[in-house]
């Protein structure tokens, strides 16, 4: 972990993030990243990539899957316990 540093806003509000930081993350010239304010925190993170995106589309559509099958279990079960719900039209 590297040590505090404290760095000057310049005009334009641009901020040199330190060497030894830019060496841990793997962070060069021209590499984009997302400022974002968090708990009232400035946070400076790598942005999401389209590979990332699509992952996490695909484990909530398994989500959405798993949660559907089992609502449709519950449903059945009661169902078979209470009796179908009439039809009310």
């Amino acid at each position: 972990m590297c040590e505090r540093q404290r760095r000057s806003v310049g005009e334009h509000g641009q901020v040199t993030i330190p060497k030894a930081l830019r060496e841990q993350f793997g962070i060069r010239g021209g590499d984009e990243v997302v400022i974002y304010e968090e708990d009232g925190k400035l946070i400076v993170d790598y942005p999401t990539t389209r590979e990332e995106l699509v992952e996490g589309y695909r484990r909530r559509a398994a989500d959405n899957r798993s949660l559907n099958a089992e609502l449709t279990g519950v449903s059945s079960e009661a169902d078979d316990l209470l009796g179908k719900v009439p039809d009310w039209e």
